[in-house]
């Protein structure tokens, strides 16, 4: 079974582990755009020691490329572990991510986010450029 069998998407607003991409549909070629990637925007995801968002990474795919190409990888490793216990640690690391990108042509850019739990999901948002 391939890999993309086992990524799941849904509705953003309905299911909490669905990254939400963040930017402006229309971008201006070659200048930069920000870009903030969150999951459980609409419904809140667990951020506990047994259920949390491990990573999340974002890609970008030109229109009429052959290939996709990785702009970060944003790892989340605090989520209250501690010697005394879980969800008993002082550091917490929230599933959010913020970079800028820029690019000379239209494309997709795609968010895949693993949960510990309920494994890969991905959303994709298609960008227009002037």
């Amino acid at each position: 079974m391939a890999i993309a069998d086992k990524i799941q998407s849904a509705d953003w607003q309905k299911e909490k582990h669905v990254p939400v991409i963040d930017c402006p549909d229309r971008i201006t070629a070659g200048e930069w755009t920000q870009v903030k990637v969150t999951l459980g925007k609409a419904v809140a995801h667990p951020n506990t020691t047994e259920h949390h968002i491990r990573w999340i990474e974002v890609l970008f795919s030109p229109d009429d490329d052959k290939f996709t190409y990785e702009l970060g990888r944003f790892e989340f490793t605090a989520h209250g572990e501690a010697v005394a216990g879980a969800n008993q640690g002082p550091v917490y690391t929230h599933h959010e991510a913020g970079f800028s990108f820029k690019v000379d042509r239209p494309g997709t850019l795609h968010a895949v986010a693993y949960c510990n739990i309920h494994g890969l999901w991905e959303s994709e948002k298609h960008l227009s450029v002037d």
